[in-house]
């Protein structure tokens, strides 16, 4: 895998893709899909339309059906008509014979191996040796023929696990697992090789965001090690949601697999009309993408000379591709820290990360600064509300001292939240015996004497928090710093210390500082910073959930702190929505809802609507919102409920993966599901500021 310390592209096989290519020296790729019916040449043909006005490099299909696999040709003669020439996928889940048709219209051809040329029955039987091997050896024979004709026409194909729609085969041995993700698509892929077709990419796509990234990276070490070539990868959060928080989602396992250097193509899974999944798409890969054209002293670089300029340069021990990672990529623990008791909780060890954001406003405007502060706290809410649960007030000179002091009279017992922040000694020995929190900022560049440390040990009120300001430095120098006083601070008994970085790239700055703290065993509580001016609210909520959001999910952080240009209620939503997203605080109901297909027969984006609306407030509930069976049970592994397509206008409900009332009326099942939640004791009335 490519380095966890500086972002380092994967190079993988370039795979043809009709009129592009993947992989290799070629950009990373925006991906959609339809969810028209394939049959509805007239819907489908406009929806690619305008997929390709949107900039949609690749478009992908639902193919059930062989009848749906013959129409591709109708809808590829249109497109072509029109002029446009983006490739098409077609989407197979278990029909062979529609993939063996559906391959003759297409450039690339999909496939799930935990369905494909499989009876899925998502049971629980055990497989003795020969029976696995007879499987196998059936979906050998099933498969041959595509990977035959898939030659024959020039057609690449996208080996695509999920999570939840592993065959019943693999999973009697190997569980509903990341192993048994990446074993499933390996198959294949040898059975792909020993045919000597090459075309392949991957995917291994999940809707819980730590288990898609330790599967795609798993999946890389496991492949490059054992298959003939490294092949490209296609990334993706399946069932991420809608709005804000299927974006956060999104950005957060596709951005966290792209700072490891992982991606050749991405889609953004929106359950919303899939012309919004393009911009987002293109937002989280522009990043990465801009290598692509660099300018230097001779001009614009290709990519091609950038990635081998980089891959060429010697590499000092610190950042050698071959060092350990500070955490264990492919399995979720959270890195240990000592547990520190701050304004009536705890914070570091298995507690819940807190929140913290900064205000606006200056001391010097007092009255609004208390008002901002009040707001920002929203003490009269109950405790579990979503706020912020400590604010930051910048104190730079003798005369904020006066303010804040006001400010902390005036906030009463709520000032205990109150954090003060200054990269100025005399006015941080002062601030001391103030606040409940101070945040000494060390600003690159400049020396603290041993005399600093004195003021660590001795005795005073605050916890204090050191914080490193990057600026141009190398990513090592905050973590050499902070390390160097975390050391010091140990050996003088100083204990009510916390760490963090300002960074514009934290997720590098912070694995080193891990690592660094990890090899002197220091186990000081971390704050992942996040700060940013931008007006953008999209630049803002990408950059967000990639940076900290890759930590989080890395097991990486105690607390949140958040400094952006986002209106209050914004800024809160997102660090929430982070913090749920990596599945270290569940602060409302998790939403599983895929984004439709032409397997969708009901209103699945006003079904989602109404059941957000109804269930908002069941804090720690997961709810799946699945078009039909394909993304149904199997694929919502761990949701509590589910409300699943049946056919047209009817659905079923799930508990887990038991189905438990089958092909009601769309129009009674919402009202049926939050009946069936009632029934198992899992609902709770709503605040009375919620519907």
């Amino acid at each position: 895998m490519s380095s966890m310390y500086q972002y380092r592209r994967r190079f993988t096989r370039e795979v043809a893709f009709g009129n592009i290519s993947l992989g290799g020296y070629q950009p990373i790729r925006v991906e959609s899909m339809t969810n028209t019916h394939t049959m509805d040449t007239a819907a489908t043909v406009l929806q690619c339309r305008r997929l390709y006005d949107a900039g949609c490099e690749i478009i992908r299909l639902t193919v059930p059906t062989e009848r749906d696999a013959e129409n591709l040709r109708n809808i590829r003669e249109q497109l072509r008509r029109d002029r446009i020439d983006t490739p098409l996928v077609a989407d197979i889940h278990f029909s062979a014979r529609a993939a063996l048709k559906a391959v003759e219209f297409v450039d690339n051809i999909r496939i799930n191996p935990g369905n494909y040329a499989t009876s899925q029955k998502f049971s629980t039987n055990e497989y003795s040796e020969e029976e696995y091997l007879k499987e196998l050896e059936h979906v050998r024979l099933e498969f041959a023929p595509l990977v035959e004709k898939a030659r024959q026409f020039g057609v690449s194909m996208r080996i695509g696990t999920n999570h939840g729609s592993l065959s019943d085969r693999i999973v009697s041995r190997y569980g509903n697992s990341t192993e048994g993700m990446v074993e499933a698509a390996l198959e294949f892929a040898r059975m792909s090789e020993e045919m000597g077709y090459y075309d392949t990419l991957f995917s291994m796509k999940s809707s819980n965001v730590r288990v898609m990234i330790q599967a795609y990276r798993l999946l890389a070490e496991r492949a490059d090690a054992e298959l003939r070539y490294p092949y490209p990868l296609h990334l993706g959060v399946t069932e991420a949601g809608d709005g804000d928080e299927g974006r956060v989602k999104s950005a957060m396992g596709i951005g966290a697999l792209l700072e490891d250097g992982l991606g050749d193509t991405i889609r953004v899974s929106l359950t919303e009309d899939p012309v919004n999944e393009v911009p987002v798409g293109f937002a989280l890969v522009k990043k990465y993408n801009d290598f692509h054209l660099v300018k230097g002293d001779k001009g614009s670089l290709p990519l091609k000379h950038v990635i081998e300029s980089r891959n060429r340069q010697p590499q000092s021990p610190a950042l050698s591709t071959q060092e350990a990672p500070p955490f264990n990529p492919f399995s979720y623990q959270r890195r240990n820290s000592s547990q520190i008791a701050l304004a009536g909780m705890v914070i570091g060890g298995d507690n819940l990360p807190r929140v913290e954001s900064e205000v606006h406003g200056q001391l010097s405007a007092l009255e609004a600064l208390f008002e901002e502060v009040q707001q920002r706290l929203a003490p009269e809410k109950p405790q579990d509300s979503i706020r912020s649960e400590f604010v930051s007030v910048r104190v730079n000179s003798t005369e904020d001292l006066d303010a804040f002091d006001a400010l902390f009279g005036k906030l009463g017992d709520a000032a205990r939240f109150l954090v003060a922040s200054t990269s100025d000694v005399a006015l941080f020995v002062q601030l001391l015996g103030r606040a409940s929190k101070v945040r000494f900022d060390i600003v690159e560049g400049e020396r603290l004497g041993e005399e600093f440390l004195h003021i660590l040990e001795g005795e005073r009120h605050a916890v204090v928090e050191l914080c490193f300001v990057h600026d141009g430095a190398g990513n090592s120098v905050p973590a050499e710093v902070l390390a160097h006083f975390a050391k010091k601070s140990r050996n003088r008994g100083a204990e009510r210390l916390f760490f963090s970085v300002i960074s514009r790239e934290p997720v590098f700055v912070y694995r080193r500082l891990v690592q660094l703290f990890n090899t002197n065993s220091l186990d000081y509580p971390l704050v992942v910073r996040f700060s940013k001016e931008a007006s953008d609210h999209q630049e803002t909520l990408i950059d967000a959930s990639v940076q900290a959001g890759t930590l989080f999910c890395d097991g990486i952080g105690d607390m949140l702190a958040f400094d952006t240009n986002l209106p209050l209620d914004d800024e809160l939503r997102l660090a929430f929505n982070i913090l749920q997203g990596a599945r270290v605080r569940m602060s409302k109901t998790e939403f599983i809802s895929c984004p439709g297909c032409g397997r969708t027969y009901f209103e699945l984006e006003k079904a989602t609507a109404a059941i957000k609306l109804r269930t908002v407030h069941l804090k720690g509930l997961k709810i799946g919102i699945m078009g039909c069976i394909v993304n149904g049970p199997g694929e919502m592994a761990d949701a509590d409920f589910g409300y699943v397509g049946a056919g047209k206008n009817r659905i079923s409900l799930y508990v887990g993966r038991e189905c438990v009332e089958e092909n009601i009326s769309e129009e009674d099942a919402v009202d049926r599901l939050i009946n069936l939640i009632k029934e198992r004791g899992k609902w709770i009335d709503a605040p009375c500021c919620l519907p």
